[in-house]
């Protein structure tokens, strides 16, 4: 009878063991909202080299959380409408969220839309606001990851994408010979220019990526969970000064949930825009005359026309029950454009010459720029990162990167659809091409704005390549 007993007792181990194994595999996500809006006292980014302080909020800023789980490996994104965010801000964030519900940071992604109309985090001495904001913002990106963790719940999971040229346009042209100027550090006349006088541009230095992508997310009973969505469009712009606002990417969010009949559900639908590689694109035809429009006119019209073409998507979508997830990370030691000894001497003898209330020329912009890269070490750590979802590798750079470096990435991934998240995990400047810096213009222009190596653009790409490879491969 013992003997007997024994046996029937394994056999039940071995009939539980088998039902465990052959259980469903359970995918769940989940999604919240985490208010960053700053007090009104913060410097704004604002227009090129023109920052000042906020007065107004248009529209709150938000981070805007997705959290993934495939019962295995658990995925965290943080969609913030900030303009950039320093790579501290950001450590301390993913340090909080490990805290708090033990995602490690290599499985959190943390990116900036680049709205200017927000504060930027990046050091630029710009007052105890602002220091005050970086700490709240760290905090309260950390806040929203958290919540959105605590939504997990089973959920179906899609993907594809479609197209939306109409706004997207290169931004470096090429300029005429006789329209030419050179950098402020002097020499001879650049051959490309960001955004030149329409009677002085020939032709775009680059392409565009009109590509939207779209993630989607449904509840277990196919209501909509949330929305990714990532385009490659610097920003939409037409913003009065001293105003905060999350521009298209705030606006795209609020028009996908109205679109998708998501208002008021419970828990709330999430709609996230990242933006995608953009570093020279932004929304202006420059071959064109100019279209004014009034205040917020276009913020709405991209919004909304990105929003309607991402809705076309998601209805072509099958969302699946299942898909693996998997993450890498790996850090890059990169050089830094640290000026030599005559770019520090002419830095010197102008920057002396500007009083504190005297608005600065470009040259002295750039002098004082010198001054600070100085300080700068001889190399700083850059952060890449690659996700798998299922069939699609998503892949960050901390940098401004260029459509030409996405496509290329878009290319080469080993997985059949991929897209890259630019300015995430901190903030490495421009990251113009080699042949790029050889052209000129305002994004190469040796500056806090744009510190890396000539050569970084190639190693960051090959290392977003190697990630996406290695996930491919199950490693």
């Amino acid at each position: 009878m013992k003997l007997l007993a024994l046996v029937l007792a394994l056999f039940g181990a071995v009939r539980l063991s088998g039902a465990a194994a052959d259980a469903p595999r359970l995918f769940r996500a989940g999604a919240a909202t985490s208010n960053i809006t700053p007090e009104l006292t913060v410097v704004l980014d604002g227009p090129i080299m023109q920052i000042g302080p906020g007065k107004h909020v248009h529209d709150e800023l938000h981070a805007r959380c997705l959290v993934l789980d495939d019962g295995a490996t658990r995925i965290a994104f943080a969609i913030c409408d900030s303009t950039m965010i320093a790579t501290d801000v950001v450590e301390r964030a993913k340090r909080l969220v490990q805290t708090a519900t033990g995602l490690p940071p290599d499985r959190v992604l943390i990116s900036a839309t680049h709205t200017h109309s927000s504060p930027r985090t990046v050091e630029l001495g710009l007052g105890e606001a602002n220091r005050r904001y970086a700490d709240f913002l760290a905090q309260r990106i950390a806040d929203g990851i958290q919540r959105a963790n605590h939504q997990l719940a089973p959920a179906k999971i899609g993907w594809g994408s479609g197209q939306k040229p109409e706004f997207v346009f290169n931004r470096r042209w090429f300029v005429k010979p006789e329209k030419a100027v050179a950098s402020p550090f002097g020499g001879p006349p650049e051959k490309v220019a960001m955004n030149p006088d329409r009677a002085a541009v020939d032709r775009p230095a680059g392409p565009v990526d009109p590509e939207v992508f779209v993630v989607s997310l449904q509840h277990a009973d196919g209501r909509p969970l949330a929305v990714l969505a990532n385009y490659g469009m610097h920003y939409a712009g037409g913003v009065p000064a001293g105003q905060i606002s999350a521009d298209y990417f705030g606006a795209f969010a609020d028009r996908i949930q109205q679109l998708l009949g998501a208002d008021r559900q419970d828990p709330p639908f999430v709609g996230l825009m990242a933006n995608g590689t953009c570093g020279d694109v932004n929304s202006a035809d420059l071959s064109k005359p100019a279209r004014p429009q009034p205040p917020y006119a276009r913020v709405r019209e991209v919004a909304d026309g990105v929003a309607q073409e991402v809705l076309r998507v998601v209805h072509g979508i099958r969302h699946l029950d299942w898909v693996p997830l998997a993450a890498r990370t790996v850090v890059l030691d990169l050089g830094v454009r640290r000026p030599d000894a005559a770019r520090l001497a002419w830095a010197q003898k102008l920057a002396g010459g500007a009083g504190p209330a005297q608005r600065l020329s470009r040259p002295a912009i750039y002098a004082r720029e010198t001054l600070e890269l100085e300080k700068y070490p001889s190399t700083v750590p850059i952060t890449l990162q690659a996700f798998r979802v299922g069939g699609l590798g998503i892949g960050a750079a901390p940098s401004e990167v260029f459509a030409e470096t996405g496509l290329a990435i878009k290319r080469q991934s080993p997985f059949k659809s991929t897209f890259t998240i630019e300015l995430a995990n901190g903030y490495g400047g421009y990251l113009p091409t080699p042949q790029q810096h050889e052209w000129g213009g305002y994004e190469t222009w040796a500056a806090r704005s744009s510190f890396l190596e000539v050569g970084a653009e190639p190693k960051i790409r090959a290392g977003i390549l190697e990630l996406l490879r290695k996930l491919a491969d199950g490693g």
